[in-house]
């Protein structure tokens, strides 16, 4: 209906990752910030903990920057896969959830990374 819009593919696809970016780098933080608390409140030990927020900062760094963006944004759909397992097996969590805490939101997620690993991220990207 508008193929003058498929101009903007790129700027859009780089829209994505930064926001992919801004949400794994922030959830990562909170993670590494206080894995104590972070640790019980997911139901994981500590040091996993960590290294599920070191996962994050990276996975959400290299897909907002564009460094190995297709190997980043897999690394986060396997991060997502596990959050979603853990809602639905461990926390009995439904699609919506209560007050939007369902696995819609991380299924979401999953599809956004897998748009940024089809299309290598676009053109914006530093290293491929």
């Amino acid at each position: 209906m508008f193929p003058q819009l498929a101009r903007f593919t790129d700027l859009g696809l780089l829209l994505m990752r930064l926001m992919v970016g801004l949400v794994f780098v922030t959830s990562g933080y909170s993670h590494v910030k206080d894995p104590a608390a972070r640790a019980k409140d997911i139901g994981m030990s500590k040091s996993f903990t960590i290294f599920l927020g070191i996962s994050e900062v990276t996975g959400g760094l290299g897909v907002a920057f564009g460094v190995l963006t297709q190997l980043a944004a897999f690394g986060l759909i396997v991060i997502m896969l596990g959050a979603i397992l853990k809602k639905i097996f461990a926390w009995h969590i439904g699609f919506w959830g209560e007050k939007g805490s369902g696995w819609h939101y991380d299924l979401i997620f999953v599809l956004m990374n897998l748009v940024i690993a089809f299309t290598d991220g676009g053109a914006f990207v530093l290293i491929r």
